[in-house]
């Protein structure tokens, strides 16, 4: 049955239909239809245009509806469009897996495809368990984000985002980040940590915590982190489902090469959903013994031939000296915004790390459920700007295609809830 091509109703349609993610759904306005995106933005039925601030969730890297990945889509649909992959395999799965690798940081040698961030991290904690022969620690830090599956949201810790399923959690370990400042106190925690508890792994999103509060902290001190693990026989996951694929500068973000890199959203350029799971063959093969046996994870859409045609060709863009020359042409008019407003006294700080520039508000309550969050929301969706600010915390992480004068536009939004 196909859909009409217009619905004044769809508001209506969704909100008897529908369970949004991440939605109180007593209380939450009725969501904006989106009938297509084109660059940029995203347009409603009637035509109205939503700069996309936040690439859709972090997702997005080279626009909506960019015609070489349509083009590579749709060619490999004429050819295959799935197939299961325990015991079958296809070249464009072949052909990512070894772009991946010869990309990554380090030395990495192989790739497990899941379908998305929770998936790939909850892989690699299940790797790392069934081959620990008994080691149980995990170490992460405080006000991680790993994912919404049970691992993922375990090894996050105890936050406001699992709140309703923490008697369900395994225990983890928790340590402050290195926060600019509070180093030391990292570090020190982090010995303690390594002398008190039997640690099979330590997971960490590198360099900043993303949905925790778009929290950046110190490079050399996870680097030292990474590789004390390393010297003990403790495995470093790198959890780059936010910051891979330029985010922040460079293709990855974690200071040192760790032992398992974790990538998903920006992987097919926000076309298709795709996880993967980078490790060394020390691991791998540590699934060769009978006594360890087959990883025991899959899903049906393991490496989907389609996504892995959409993420080769979001590599292919990605990797063109033009894409490299807009990361850091958005990363200079994020400093100079950053230069000049860091300062103001409505403001906790304001902070660039790449693609991504943070303000947070000074606030009473200063936390995820902060009221500030709706009112920023709705400030820059009637302005035509599309926003999901963390509590008092707004941040902007654009499409690398996004022009100057487009960010000149959400800066003056901004400018305007810090001057009135």
């Amino acid at each position: 049955m196909e859909e009409k091509s217009q619905s004044p109703s769809w508001p209506l349609r969704d909100l008897a239909s529908i369970w949004h993610p991440f939605t109180q759904a007593r209380t939450a306005p009725p969501p904006i239809p989106i009938v297509r995106g084109d660059g940029a933005y995203l347009y409603t039925e009637s035509g109205e245009a939503y700069l996309d601030a936040n690439s859709s969730w972090w997702v997005n890297l080279h626009g909506h509806s960019h015609p070489y990945i349509i083009r590579a889509i749709e060619a490999q649909m004429q050819k295959l469009q799935h197939t299961l992959f325990a015991g079958f395999t296809h070249p464009p799965a072949i052909a990512l897996a070894e772009r991946l690798l010869s990309l990554l940081p380090g030395k990495f040698d192989r790739i497990f495809y899941t379908d998305n961030g929770s998936t790939a991290v909850e892989a690699a904690l299940k790797m790392v368990f069934q081959a620990s022969k008994g080691k149980k620690g995990l170490l992460s830090f405080q006000g991680a984000y790993h994912g919404d599956t049970f691992g993922a949201m375990a090894a996050s810790g105890r936050t406001h985002y699992n709140r309703p399923f923490w008697p369900y959690l395994f225990p983890v370990n928790t340590i402050p980040p290195p926060l600019f400042g509070r180093e030391e106190e990292s570090w020190e925690a982090f010995e303690m940590a390594l002398a008190t508890t039997d640690l099979a792994a330590f997971i960490f999103e590198p360099l900043v915590q993303a949905s925790g509060g778009m929290r950046l902290y110190c490079s050399k001190t996870l680097a030292k982190m990474i590789k004390a693990c390393q010297e003990r026989g403790i495995i470093a996951i790198a959890d780059e489902v936010m910051t891979g694929f330029g985010r922040t500068g460079s293709l990855f973000a974690s200071p040192a090469p760790p032992d398992i890199i974790c990538l998903a959203k920006s992987i097919t350029g926000g076309y298709l959903p795709l996880g993967a799971t980078a490790v060394k063959n020390s691991l791998f093969e540590k699934f060769f013994s009978p006594e360890i046996g087959a990883f025991l994870h899959g899903h049906s859409y393991t490496a989907n031939p389609l996504a892995c045609a959409a993420a080769n060709a979001n590599l292919d863009l990605l990797l063109e000296p033009a894409c490299a020359a807009s990361r850091a042409r958005i990363e200079s008019e994020h400093r100079q915004f950053q230069k000049k407003w860091k300062n103001h006294p409505k403001l906790l700080r304001c902070e660039c790390l790449g693609t991504l520039l943070v303000l947070e508000y000074k606030t009473e309550t200063g936390s995820y459920f902060d009221p500030l969050k709706e009112q920023l929301t709705l400030h820059f969706q009637n302005r035509g700007i599309l926003m999901r600010p963390l509590g008092n915390v707004l941040y902007v992480l654009p499409p690398y295609c996004i022009a100057n004068s487009e960010l000149q536009k959400i800066y003056a939004t901004i400018i305007e809830t810090l001057e009135s």
